[in-house]
């Protein structure tokens, strides 16, 4: 007793279905139950025939009419409490019912099918008595063996977190990946969101094809002491109180080690100097850089003696004075 194959629900979609749509499905589906993918899965290997087996009806718009028309006469049957095994599939054999010109069963080739082809798996007795064997006997009792179209294989997207100065200096980084250790080399000045590329480290490609690529999403973390807007960076230095009165100089921190800056006197707080070309690196060219803006932090003494006291006194009287 043949059995009625449900090709819609074995891709998951609508009767009203369109094309772009099955091709989707049934290129997801295929992927998840590739024997690629599945080694020695049975279960696998079945389901992915079954996949193959719809997509080859629902991709062509004769042989998904017949199917339809097959499928509207079969629910018909069954909603009039039809017999297990009582159904008449024999005006649907050859692909077209009996009793027309040309009818009987009609005899397929490799030229019937697309590059989405079976991959090595036949067909259900169910495919072939309404279409035929492809590329043998009508009778199903000789099969070709179809050869899949090489498929490269899924590319792979993985996150990789970098301190600030592992995105300044750039340099080699070892990456664990699914059980593999890969090195990776992360070029100077990437962001938040840039991509590393490795290719032939993705998912195994189909019947031959080359493997897909990993993309390593860089998250660059943030620094308690820098703060980095795009290419550009700032720091807060403290100045002692006569430093910004006077004037002198400071140290300054970079990524690329300390840097002396020139305070002029009078210098008041949040004032920010821009020290060129001590930024990050550029991505695209590294030997250009973004610039460091420094914001001084006035730092009042602390702990003073009486003496030094009435010296501020003195400077306040003097001040009030030249007013």
């Amino acid at each position: 007793m043949m059995e009625y194959k449900d090709y819609y629900e074995l891709l998951g979609v609508p009767r009203d279905a369109g094309e772009d749509d099955i091709r989707k499905a049934y290129r997801r589906l295929a992927r998840k139950y590739h024997p690629d993918v599945n080694p020695d899965d049975k279960d696998a290997a079945n389901r992915f025939k079954d996949i193959n087996e719809a997509y080859q009806v629902l991709s062509d718009k004769e042989k998904r009419q017949k199917y339809d028309q097959l499928g509207s006469s079969y629910e018909q049957w069954q909603q009039t409490g039809g017999a297990p095994g009582g159904f008449d599939w024999s005006q649907w054999y050859g692909g077209q019912p009996a009793g027309q010109p040309g009818g009987g069963r009609r005899v397929y080739t490799t030229d019937d099918f697309g590059a989405e082809d079976m991959g090595g798996f036949g067909f259900s007795d169910f495919f072939e008595s309404l279409f035929g064997s492809p590329g043998g006997t009508t009778t199903g009792t000789r099969r070709r063996t179809f050869t899949q179209a090489p498929r490269k294989g899924q590319d792979v997207e993985h996150e990789v977190p970098i301190s600030l100065a592992e995105a300044f200096h750039g340099g080699k980084r070892l990456i664990d990946i699914d059980g593999r250790r890969l090195e990776a080399t992360i070029p100077p000045g990437v962001k938040t969101g840039s991509r590393v590329r490795l290719r032939g480290q993705g998912g195994p490609g189909m019947g031959g094809g080359p493997a897909g690529d990993l993309f390593l999403r860089i998250r660059v973390l943030d620094n308690p002491q820098f703060e980095r807007q795009e290419d550009d960076l700032r720091v807060d230095v403290p100045v002692p109180l006569y430093t910004s009165v006077l004037g002198g100089k400071v140290k300054v921190p970079s990524l690329n080690g300390d840097l002396n800056l020139t305070v002029p006197a009078e210098t008041q707080n949040g004032r920010a100097f821009r020290l060129r070309g001590q930024g990050m690196p550029k991505l695209r060219d590294p030997k250009e850089r973004g610039d460091l803006y420094v914001r001084a932090q006035v730092r009042l003494p602390e702990g003073l003696s009486d003496e030094e006291k009435d010296l501020f006194r003195r400077l306040e009287e003097l001040r009030a004075g030249g007013e």
